[in-house]
């Protein structure tokens, strides 16, 4: 039985949640400050965290218990919940290690299915795999068995979502591939300013070890591209910059536009 830990400061939706849950077959924890979280889940990590950012006297004690959850575990699933819908928030949010950013006027279904879809993605690394389990990408590797990234033989701390997405890619080095699809390659379910978040921090991660990278390439209209440069990092200058966001609703094409 998957284990959920709740961390709600207000006792009534905290309760509501647990039960919704529980009557979905997870075993739930919940918790009504960060101390408690924290000091439990230094014990015993859960399978899945879903965290409000204010918690009681602490307006972003959510954040702070993100931090301190990326800490101990890079891979633990992470879901914000909370009321506060503006971009700061969630752009934060994200930045700090969250797989999921929602809010509380979410419907209840849809919210288990949020949590649903990242189970799935967790039980996917646990099949076995009948092909090959490692990707080589020019100066990337990919070993799904052990859902680690190496970059130039280091190994890179992404999140499970950001592991899904970098292999979305790069399974399909060459071709575009719109939010739809990778979605559904990564079996997640987030929305366009969800999967541009993530594409920032993917590239920021893989540009602090090499200043070079440019291996994610934004296509206009369409979506996102994994190139593979057969030259060597380390020997040329940067001249091609790839850092241009999608413009969110553009990522509901299917067709490029001409200009």
């Amino acid at each position: 039985m998957k284990r959920i830990a709740i961390v709600e400061d207000e006792k009534d939706i905290r309760e509501n949640y647990v039960d919704l849950m529980t009557k979905h077959g997870y075993q739930v924890e919940a918790y009504a400050n960060r101390l408690d979280a924290i000091s439990a889940f230094e014990l015993r990590l859960p399978d899945l965290a879903i965290i409000d950012i204010g918690l009681g006297d602490e307006y972003d004690g959510g954040f702070l218990l993100c931090q301190a959850l990326r800490q101990l575990s890079v891979s633990v699933p992470i879901i914000f919940l909370t009321a506060r819908d503006n971009d700061f928030d969630t752009i934060s949010g994200l930045r700090l290690g969250a797989d999921d950013y929602l809010t509380k006027d979410i419907g209840l279904e849809h919210l288990m299915v949020r949590i649903s879809a990242l189970f799935r993605r967790i039980d996917v690394l646990k099949q076995p795999i009948q092909q090959s389990n490692i990707i080589q990408r020019g100066a990337l590797t990919i070993d799904s068995d052990r859902m680690q990234i190496s970059w130039q033989g280091n190994i890179l701390d992404f999140t499970i979502t950001e592991f899904w997405i970098v292999y979305a890619l790069a399974n399909r080095a060459g071709i575009v591939r719109n939010r739809q699809q990778l979605m559904s390659d990564a079996n997640m379910v987030v929305d366009d300013n969800t999967i541009t978040s993530h594409v920032k921090r993917i590239r920021k991660k893989l540009v602090k070890l090499d200043a070079n990278f440019n291996e994610i390439c934004a296509v206009y209209g369409m979506g996102y591209r994994w190139d593979v440069s057969e030259v060597n990092h380390s020997e040329i200058p940067n001249t091609e910059t790839k850092d241009t966001e999608i413009n969110n609703t553009d990522l509901n094409n299917t067709a490029l536009k001409s200009k």
